[in-house]
């Protein structure tokens, strides 16, 4: 990994921006993907793509898409103490939500907040603790001393809070830990893979972008594909990994890039699974099956227009939704290779065969 992805990976993990909130990322985003595009296009939530035009109005539409989005919460109240009550935006593991640090961002500043936590020294008299906290149980602190003081430095309902924290590399380098890389590892991929490009003929028009509210719903797809009108489209996402108990779990760091061949959303089409695994076995690029609980923009794309198929290509990150994701620079680097790849082997006749072919 040469230093301008790595810069590239610490700018884009530590920008934070909830789902609905992703305004930040976005403006980072749109900046760095405008001299590597043709075109750029946004939708009325707040998708961006980058259009590299081919030169035959025929040729296929490919679509690559990430979203900008991460988990956090957002200001539900202010209690007469000057603490703030809270809901959850996306989805979070209770046991991983206490005594971390959050930024929560008002309409004109920025303010570091905790979320609560109840001391061992006041679970003395009891025997145990009778299960994790509700969300809804969590309280954030400001410091503040009354809810007037908190208004007071701007807050209200309806701020978001987002979670802070540092992205380095671990001591063996084939690792890092950052917050983020759901999905912060598309945008990411996205604009090594089109500096890659550069200069090189496509045999299509390639579109590549991110999308919002992939966390609360799947909401900022359908208004993408919609406005671009895609012939396949490939989510880019980071997804679960669930190896640290042994090899029988779903996703192994250093196991390569991940397909998602079948989750609750999407059934992968069999001559777009055929290709991809021919193509990944002839460029030797490492490649896991994968079969996860969560579904991903993949399922909100492909029952658009006239029907899109569809799959989510990525890697798999240990604690994803935390403050602290564990994943593989290996992985990240073979998935980079088969979106390059894809991009690169996607001409009319291909397509015609993953979606007309018997």
């Amino acid at each position: 990994m040469d230093d301008k992805t790595w810069d590239r990976i610490v700018k884009y993990t530590e920008l934070q921006g909830t789902s609905g909130q992703e305004f930040m990322v976005r403006k980072a985003f749109r900046e760095d993907l405008a001299a590597l595009v043709d075109e750029i296009y946004q939708n009325g939530l707040g998708g961006i793509y980058g259009v590299r035009q081919h030169s035959e109005s025929s040729a296929p539409r490919i679509m690559f898409g990430a979203h900008f989005d991460e988990v956090g919460f957002i200001v539900k109240s202010i209690t007469e103490q000057g603490l703030f009550e809270v809901k959850a935006v996306g989805g979070w593991n209770p046991y991983v939500v206490s005594a971390q640090r959050f930024t929560l961002f008002t309409r004109h500043s920025h303010l570091t907040v905790v979320s609560s936590s109840v001391a061992p020294h006041l679970l003395r008299e009891q025997s145990g603790v009778n299960g994790a906290p509700t969300i809804d149980q969590i309280l954030f602190d400001g410091g503040f001393t009354s809810s007037d003081e908190a208004i007071s430095f701007g807050i209200q309902p309806g701020d978001f809070i987002v979670p802070q924290s540092h992205t380095e590399k671990l001591a063996n380098q084939k690792t890092v830990v950052s917050k983020s890389w759901d999905n912060r590892f598309g945008l990411v991929t996205i604009l090594d893979v089109l500096e890659k490009l550069k200069g090189q003929s496509l045999p299509n028009t390639l579109i590549m972008g991110a999308n919002v509210q992939e966390e609360v719903g799947l909401r900022g797809v359908g208004p993408a594909v919609h406005q671009l009108q895609p012939d396949i489209f490939f989510g880019l996402d980071s997804s679960t990994a669930d190896d640290i108990h042994g090899q029988h779990g779903q996703g192994h760091l250093g196991g390569g890039t991940i397909l998602r061949v079948f989750d609750p959303g999407v059934i992968m089409p069999k001559k777009l699974k055929e290709f991809i695994l021919d193509l990944a076995n002839d460029e030797h690029i490492p490649l896991q099956y994968f079969v996860p609980n969560g579904g991903t923009d993949s399922a909100g794309a492909q029952s658009q227009n006239n029907g899109i198929p569809s799959v989510t290509l990525g890697v798999a990150s240990r604690y994803i939704h935390t403050h602290q994701t564990i994943w593989s620079i290996d992985d990240f680097e073979a998935a980079k290779q088969l979106v390059e790849t894809l991009a690169l082997k996607l001409d009319s006749a291909t397509i015609k065969d993953i979606i007309y072919g018997d």
